[in-house]
C-alpha cells in the first residue's frame, strides 16, 4: 500500500482461488478493508485499474497474474460536524471504540436534533483516527439505544471494523459470541422465573412515532429472566427488575415486548402510559424516586462481541447509572 498526499494505493495480484473472475469479487476477497459497497464505487468512478487501464464495469473477468490497483481518495469530512461533548470511553482501539452512553444523549442527528448527538462527539473525540466509513470520515454506528435509555454502545472507526460489526448485530449471537443485555424495571411481577418473547414488530397502525406487536412485521425475540421483585404499600408485587437479552434488534423491541407481556418499563409514557395510576401503590420514596427518573428505566448493561481484527472475544459490562440505583433502593425499601 502507498500513501500519497490525495491517494492511498493498493495493488492486488489476482491468484486464481478467489471464487468468481468478476473484479468486484475478487476485490472482496482480496481487499477486506474495503466494504464491497465502497469497491463498487470506486470501480465505478475510475479509481481501480486493471494493468495499465481504468476499468468501471464491476463485472469485468480478471484472471491469474493480473496486478489491479486501486486508488482510494482521502475521507472526506465528516457531516454533521464534531463537537466536543464528554463521552465515557469504556474501551478504544484503531478499529472500535465502546461508550456508557448517558440519558438524554441522541445517537443521530435528525430533525430537532441536528447537534449535541453522539456522532458528533464521535466525530471530534476520534478526529484522524476515523479513516473513513464508505469514503466519508464518520463513526460507523451498528445498534443505537433511544435518548433515554443509557449503556453499552459500540461504534467502528473503519470499514473492516463496520463490516464486521454489522455482521455480528444482523447475527445476535445465533452463531457467533455476541450478545447484549439489558436491566428493565418494569410493572408487575410476570407468573413465571423467566420466558422468551418471539413476537412481530412493526410500525403502529395509528401513530406512526411508535412502534407495536403486529402479525406480517419483523421478527423479533427477547428473552427476559426476572432478578428481583418489590412489593408495594400492600405487601403485593408492583414491581419486578428483570434481565433482558436480544436476539434480534429490532426499534424500541424490550420496550414493545414488554408491555405486550404486560409489564411495560417503568417510567415509560410511549408504551406505559396506562400504567401511571401503578404509582399510587409505591411508598413514598419510591414515587420520588420515579418521578425524578423522568424516562424509561432501561439500562444497557452488557455486551460482547468477537474484535473485528483479532478476533478476541470481548466483554464490557456497565453498573447501573445513578438514577437508577436510587430508583432500585427506594424499590427495596418498605417506606
Amino acid at each position: 500500500m502507498q500513501q500519497s498526499s490525495e491517494n492511498t494505493r493498493h495493488e492486488v495480484t489476482v491468484e486464481g482461488d478467489e471464487g468468481s473472475q468478476r473484479l468486484d469479487r475478487v476485490l472482496a476477497v482480496r481487499s477486506p478493508d474495503l466494504s464491497r459497497s465502497r469497491l463498487k464505487a470506486l470501480i465505478l468512478a475510475g479509481q481501480v485499474s486493471v494493468g495499465p487501464a481504468p476499468v468501471r464495469d464491476p463485472a469485468y473477468h480478471v484472471k491469474a497474474g493480473d496486478t489491479i490497483t486501486i486508488d482510494v481518495p482521502p475521507a472526506a469530512p465528516a457531516e454533521p460536524e464534531g463537537e466536543d461533548i464528554p463521552l465515557d470511553i469504556v474501551f478504544e482501539d484503531d478499529d472500535i471504540i465502546v461508550i456508557d452512553k448517558p440519558k438524554n444523549l441522541v445517537v443521530h442527528p435528525a430533525a430537532g436534533h441536528e447537534t449535541g448527538t453522539l456522532v458528533n462527539a464521535l466525530i471530534a473525540h476520534c478526529g484522524a483516527s476515523l479513516s473513513g466509513i464508505g469514503g466519508v470520515r464518520r463513526p460507523g454506528i451498528v445498534h443505537r439505544l433511544d435518548k433515554d435509555t443509557t449503556g453499552l454502545m459500540v461504534a467502528a472507526k473503519n470499514d473492516r471494523a463496520h463490516q464486521s460489526l454489522s455482521a455480528q448485530f444482523a447475527d445476535h449471537g445465533r452463531t457467533g459470541e455476541m450478545r447484549r443485555g439489558y436491566m428493565a424495571f418494569v410493572w408487575g411481577a410476570p407468573n413465571r422465573k423467566s420466558g422468551t418473547i418471539d413476537q412481530p414488530i412493526d410500525r403502529h397502525p395509528h401513530t406512526r412515532e411508535k412502534m407495536a406487536v403486529r402479525q406480517g412485521g419483523r421478527d423479533a425475540v427477547t428473552h427476559w429472566e426476572v432478578l428481583e421483585t418489590f412489593t408495594g404499600k400492600d405487601g403485593k408485587p408492583v414491581a419486578s427488575l428483570l434481565a433482558c437479552q436480544l436476539e434480534t434488534g429490532r426499534t424500541h423491541q424490550i420496550r414493545v415486548h414488554l408491555a405486550h407481556l404486560g409489564h411495560p418499563l417503568l417510567g415509560d409514557d410511549v408504551y406505559g402510559s396506562g400504567f401511571k395510576t401503578k404509582a399510587r401503590q409505591l411508598g413514598p420514596q419510591s414515587q420520588a424516586a420515579l418521578a425524578a427518573l423522568g424516562r424509561q428505566a432501561l439500562h444497557a448493561y452488557l455486551l460482547v462481541l468477537e474484535h473485528p481484527a483479532s478476533g478476541e472475544i470481548l466483554h464490557w459490562e456497565s453498573p447501573l447509572p445513578e438514577d437508577l440505583v436510587l430508583l432500585e433502593a427506594a424499590l427495596r425499601s418498605t417506606d
